[in-house]
């Protein structure tokens, strides 16, 4: 695959001589959600004309419950999509071509956020408990996470009941489930929003529990990869997007400004995605845009270690590329 980019890559060259005076070249982007600072590096790079100076015009498409972005990126609605690992490798094993071209996200921001009076202090005091799950292929960190330990998930005494969670924490709140899925970005402080005290609540961030699985990639079809047009294009999405992301890191509240300025709903208040910026750039250090290896040889073996029914059932092929970033970090 690596040596099948490259190749692409080689040949960009002419095409981008051939494109001297044509109209800048269009890339449609997928969210995973809706707008929020959760993607803000890439609203910067838009607002602050780094994809205006690589000659791309960018679309920049929210998601929301009902946009799976792999399905969207299969029906050609975009060129590129963001998704978190377990979801885009389940969709390769099931025959959609994914490749991760970029990698922004360093760690994980998922975690269980818990009532502490529930008595629980570790994941084996999870039995006999019901957890909020997000579904969608989110839940697939949690269910590898749970087979590890050796927890059903199928209700009783000594399994957990899962309730399929909506993307909010009401669960939580009115008390229908002990634990709920939060991000430390995002739906955490939507619990701290709605009264609760930290002390209250006890949490289990992934990372802490060694299952951490890699978030908010960069996917693209490798189909589409393999014109050396379009392998050019990414280059130069990439190398936008990655100034973007650093320069949100150097200046959150402007970037958290940006985000604000480009949400359509209104729904997003300038308190919540400051904060939401100032977690984000966390989950952000460290990375220059490169796929970790050692990170993604970590999310591949904690797919597969799902007892019986793992997330994956074999260790992908081709599912990852250096040669796009390779190009757009020199």
């Amino acid at each position: 695959m690596k040596k099948a980019i490259s190749t692409a890559l080689a040949g960009a060259a002419l095409v981008a001589g051939a494109s001297v005076a044509q109209a800048a070249d269009e890339v449609k982007l997928q969210l995973q959600w809706v707008t929020q600072a959760q993607f803000a590096g890439y609203y910067v790079a838009l607002d602050q004309g780094f994809y205006e100076a690589e000659d791309l015009d960018v679309t920049i498409l929210p998601g929301g419950p009902d946009i799976a972005p792999p399905q969207v990126l299969a029906g050609g609605g975009a060129d590129v999509m963001l998704n978190w690992m377990p979801s885009a490798l389940s969709a390769r094993e099931n025959g959609l071509p994914l490749v991760n071209i970029a990698q922004p996200f360093k760690s994980s921001g998922l975690m269980l956020t818990c009532w502490k009076d529930t008595g629980i202090t570790s994941p084996e005091d999870f039995r006999g408990k019901t957890i909020g799950v997000w579904f969608f292929g989110n839940e697939f960190p949690f269910l590898s996470w749970m087979s590890q330990v050796g927890i059903p998930t199928e209700g009783g005494e000594d399994g957990i009941t899962v309730l399929k969670q909506g993307f909010n924490v009401d669960p939580l709140i009115q008390r229908q489930a002990d634990c709920v899925s939060t991000m430390t970005y995002n739906e955490y402080w939507q619990v701290i929003d709605a009264g609760v005290s930290p002390d209250e609540l006890v949490t289990f961030k992934y990372e802490d529990q060694g299952v951490a699985t890699l978030e908010d990639g960069i996917w693209a079809l490798e189909d589409d990869l393999a014109d050396p047009a379009f392998a050019d294009k990414m280059v130069r999405f990439v190398r936008a997007s990655m100034k973007g992301w650093k320069w949100a890191e150097e200046n959150p509240d402007a970037a958290a400004e940006i985000v604000l300025d480009n949400d359509a709903t209104g729904a997003q208040t300038e308190e919540h995605q400051k904060r939401m910026m100032g977690e984000i750039a966390k989950l952000t250090a460290g990375s220059n845009g490169a796929l970790d290896v050692a990170d993604y040889e970590r999310t591949v073996a904690t797919l597969l270690a799902g007892g019986s029914d793992p997330v994956i059932s074999m260790a992908p092929e081709g599912a990852w590329t250096s040669a796009i970033t390779d190009e757009a970090l020199k």
